[in-house]
């Protein structure tokens, strides 16, 4: 039998939970410790330390996954690293570009292995996507559009001191709907076009808005021109008034192609034929042990993310989200856009922002 894998995980509440049952579930990996400030309800049996250094120290995990704050991310990576564990870090890696660089420079001196924590980019539909259009299936590829709405209530920006924010204690955070729960949807929409890290777009802007009493965006577009002359779009809210799985939208001179990377799903459009795939996974813990143990690349080493950290520097940069009016409905907590998932449909099929579209909530 194999030597289990051994994983301390830090930050256990939130996203992090997922993480906990995933080291559950994967053979030949053992949990041996948790660093989190507030210990976990639960009865697992192993040490749990609110200091990541001293519990590294005590546990000398094979892996250390960091599930925690953004902006705590790169220290704490760091951290494990120099103490000779490979590293899961989440998404996003950092809420800067320059920290970003800073880091994947500093993680390249420890010899240690770093996995970015795009679980999406992981999916095998991705690669068939990439297939399809690399064998012209679709034609000239036109340009990439991706959007989703979803609902959030009050109490997903009261979870933490960091949600919402731009900026907290004189630290950037960046945790808006653009950069963190819709961060795979620009990730999968640049690893179509197949955006590298060195290269630099021909245009980039975003448009930040807000219905809620937060700092950041809940509901966003953008649009990026890659080196090559493609557009992709970008449409998103956390105010929906009817809830659109995330997608991306693949327009070509001969058909299209959407990507619902949430679901491994794939509908191929061209006149010959319309079809849907379902494709499978590769997990991104698995996927890191077995390049540690066998020297499988990497499915998302740190340089692989550099094009999404280009644009979540664009929206830290870009000014304050601008206000929106919406439907309070303070029985659920929820503010609601009339109208806007709609909109965020419409921004990908067409390549456009908001601001170039009639958008009834932009004009009230």
């Amino acid at each position: 039998m194999s030597v289990p894998t051994t994983v301390v995980l830090a930050g256990v509440h939130g996203h992090g939970r997922w993480h906990l049952r995933n080291v559950d579930e994967l053979p030949d990996v053992r949990l041996v410790g948790i660093c989190d400030p507030r210990p976990p309800e639960t009865d697992l049996v192993v040490p749990v330390e609110p200091d990541l250094s001293a519990l590294l120290v005590k546990t000398r995990p094979d892996v250390t996954i960091v599930c925690t704050p953004i902006h705590t991310h790169a220290a704490l990576a760091l951290t494990a690293a120099r103490a000779g564990s490979h590293v899961l870090l989440e998404k996003p890696p950092t809420p800067t570009l320059a920290e970003f660089d800073e880091l994947a420079a500093s993680l390249a001196t420890t010899g240690r292995a770093c996995q970015i924590g795009f679980q999406s980019l992981g999916s095998h539909a991705l690669a068939h996507v990439r297939t399809l259009v690399a064998d012209g299936v679709i034609g000239e590829l036109r340009g990439i559009g991706a959007g989703g709405a979803w609902q959030r209530d009050a109490d997903y920006y009261g979870r933490a001191r960091w949600a919402g924010r731009r900026v907290l204690d004189g630290a950037p955070v960046v945790d808006g709907a653009l950069t963190n729960p819709f961060a795979h949807a620009i990730a999968n929409a640049l690893a179509v076009e197949g955006v590298s890290g060195d290269e630099a777009p021909r245009e980039l802007s975003v448009e930040l808005y807000r219905a809620n009493p937060i700092e950041a965006d809940d509901t966003s577009c953008l649009r990026l021109v890659t080196a090559r002359g493609v557009p992709i779009t970008v449409a998103v809210t956390l105010c929906a008034d009817r809830e659109v799985e995330p997608f991306v939208v693949v327009h070509g001179s001969q058909g299209r192609i959407v990507l619902e990377y949430r679901r491994n799903r794939v509908r191929l459009e061209t006149p010959e034929r319309v079809e849907t795939t379902e494709h499978s996974a590769t997990d991104l813990l698995e996927n890191l042990i077995a390049h540690t143990r066998s020297g499988e690349p990497l499915l998302v080493p740190p340089e692989a993310t550099r094009p999404f950290m280009r644009v979540l520097e664009a929206v830290r940069t870009a000014p304050d989200p601008r206000e929106i009016p919406c439907v309070h409905d303070a029985s659920r907590g929820l503010r609601v856009i009339p109208g806007v998932s709609e909109d965020v449909v419409l921004s990908a099929e067409s390549l456009q922002l908001w601001s170039e579209m009639e958008v009834s909530w932009l004009t009230r």
